[in-house]
């Protein structure tokens, strides 16, 4: 007769427990470990946290794709419930943004060249996919003449250059 999952499972934790139990040392010292684990992970999300936050656009440009995403999470979190998507699968959208009755999702490029109309195409086909009221792109860059044409016809707000260098004075100088 072969053992079932939820039995080879049962005999996993029975086994831990008489390793814990039988040595109250390696059950401290286990504990120990994965405490400090924890707390070197969340030292590093304040200290990482800290440095994106008083990043200026110097600092934004030669940030790699998904540190700006990260650096956006920081800098909109005050006003939104903010979450980041996943780094890949994410149909289009790199945040979601929560407030009140108001959900917007957002396709952040940081990039060297201008933004073109594939920024605009993809944020707008993810809004019903993630059932959002608005789209943003916002980059550290400029939009082209067409991507800025295609995302008035949708509805999709841009956010350039100038407008995040606007944020980032008006957040310094409430912090």
């Amino acid at each position: 007769m072969g053992l079932d999952a939820f039995d080879g499972l049962k005999m996993g934790l029975d086994l831990l427990w008489s390793l814990l139990t039988a040595s109250p040392l390696l059950t401290i010292g286990i504990l120990v470990l994965i405490v400090s684990s924890l707390l070197v992970e969340w030292i590093s999300n304040i200290l990482r946290d800290r440095k994106l936050k008083k990043s200026g656009i110097l600092q934004v440009d030669k940030m790699s794709g998904r540190e700006f995403e990260q650096y956006l999470h920081i800098m909109l979190k005050d006003k939104y419930d903010v979450r980041l998507t996943p780094a890949t699968g994410d149909f289009g959208a790199d945040l979601i943004l929560k407030a009140k009755d108001k959900k917007i999702i957002v396709q952040a490029k940081r990039y060297k060249k201008n933004v073109g109309v594939k920024a605009v195409q993809e944020i707008a086909a993810a809004k019903n996919y993630y059932n959002a009221d608005e789209c943003w792109v916002i980059t550290n860059s400029f939009f082209t003449k067409q991507a800025k044409t295609l995302a008035n016809s949708n509805q999709v707000r841009l956010i350039d250059r100038k407008q995040l260098i606007h944020w980032m004075l008006v957040k310094s100088k409430g912090a």
